[in-house]
């Protein structure tokens, strides 16, 4: 068989593999590249030598989905174990729950209010001066008011995005909460957990089939597809075309490690909302297993900036005046004949894990369903824009 009747994926990755896999058991050969040295992407795991902790190497990943589905398919390759996202901040010299709920507003004001009282009296704090709130800012002043604001969104969104609040989308903040119980569960979904022996595990069993060739540490570049049937590319859309039309904008993120011997904070995760403090969070690894016992820790403090042509792209900076730049790749990119651009970098969006996962069914499922058809594959299932 010809590499013609072979299709490619480029990422090894949460969409990658999960695009491999169902095209494999679909009876297709398939062949993986990844420019790294190993698989699982940013959310690849490993063993602490010395201290025995299962240390997410590119920052944390917490899945959680409602998606019965795709927690069922996850669970196919690697036992998830029960996992709830406690956050906590320090902001003013105390630690507060995260999201902003009940204790938080009564710790923060000092007061004792039930949940219809507290509902009430942040009414009273948010601004109602505002209309339409046209950026993050606007957004947290309208539910939240000026205290809060300060103490807990406009540090942080800060440091992490580097930029005035007032310069981000409001749709941003649509992603922060506010409840008024006493629930500190950063998420709300159904199902939430942690893989039992890390992601990369999952997705090594993921990849492990016999349709499958893994190519690691090889570079994949655009002209390299037309040795293939089709490519699906899980890459940075710029990548794809070698930056012709500049670099889209990102933020990366530096981790500073250091151990400790014992239990450095006694959470996962500490949030730094005040903008004096350099970094946005340390984060505890031994507590994302907390079946596990481990007397020595790992942890890292983290630094976000703007991303650079060396860097890891973490998040995208979707900020209105690369729109026009993004708008330009798009275009190019629906010029491609035998290309499916996927997954987080490929379509420049920000995507929860679980988000990537039943794209990438969806995308090997349709991309089935048209072969048979014998119909063009389009190049994106989810358009950036």
């Amino acid at each position: 068989m010809s590499r013609t009747d072979t299709i490619a994926v480029v990422g090894a990755g949460l969409s990658g593999a999960v695009i491999g896999r169902e095209l494999a058991e679909a009876g297709l050969r398939v062949e993986i590249f990844d420019l790294r040295g190993h698989i699982a992407g940013n959310c690849h795991t490993e063993r602490d030598e010395q201290s025995g902790v299962m240390v997410h190497v590119y920052g944390p990943h917490i899945f959680h989905t409602d998606d019965r589905e795709v927690w069922d398919y996850v669970n196919r390759f690697q036992t998830f174990l029960p996992y709830k996202n406690r956050v906590k901040t320090t902001t003013g010299g105390q630690v507060y729950s995260l999201p902003i709920n009940l204790h938080t507003i009564n710790q923060f004001f000092r007061t004792a209010l039930r949940p219809d009282e507290a509902r009430a009296f942040i009414a009273h704090q948010a601004d109602r001066s505002i209309p339409t709130p046209s950026n993050f800012e606007e957004q947290a002043l309208c539910l939240v008011g000026r205290d809060l604001y300060e103490a807990f969104l406009k540090g942080y969104t800060q440091k992490q995005w580097g930029c005035a609040p007032a310069e981000l989308p409001a749709s941003i903040l649509q992603r922060l909460p506010v409840r008024f119980n006493y629930d500190d569960n950063y998420f709300f979904h159904q199902y939430q957990g942690m893989p039992e022996n890390g992601y990369t595990d999952m997705i090594g069993r993921i990849l492990d089939h016999a349709n499958i060739t893994l190519h690691l540490g090889v570079r994949f570049v655009g002209a390299s597809g037309d040795h293939f049937a089709h490519t699906f590319y899980s890459g940075p859309l710029d990548a794809y075309f070698e930056y012709e039309h500049g670099r889209l904008a990102y933020r990366t993120l530096d981790f500073e490690r250091f151990t400790y011997e014992g239990d450095y904070q006694g959470c996962a995760v500490m949030n730094y909302g005040d903008v004096e403090v350099p970094y946005t969070r340390v984060t505890e690894h031994k507590h994302f297993a907390p079946w596990e016992e481990h007397a020595g820790s790992v942890c890292y403090r983290e630094f976000s900036r703007a991303g650079g042509p060396d860097d890891i792209p973490y998040y995208p900076l979707r900020r209105a005046e690369a729109e026009t730049q993004l708008s330009t790749y798009v275009a190019r990119a629906l010029r491609e004949r035998s290309t499916t651009f996927v997954g987080r970098l490929g379509t420049y969006r920000y995507l929860d894990m679980d988000v990537t996962v039943r794209e990438a069914l969806d995308t090997a499922r349709c991309f089935l369903s048209r072969r048979s058809a014998r119909a063009p594959m389009p190049a994106f299932l989810h358009r950036p824009i």
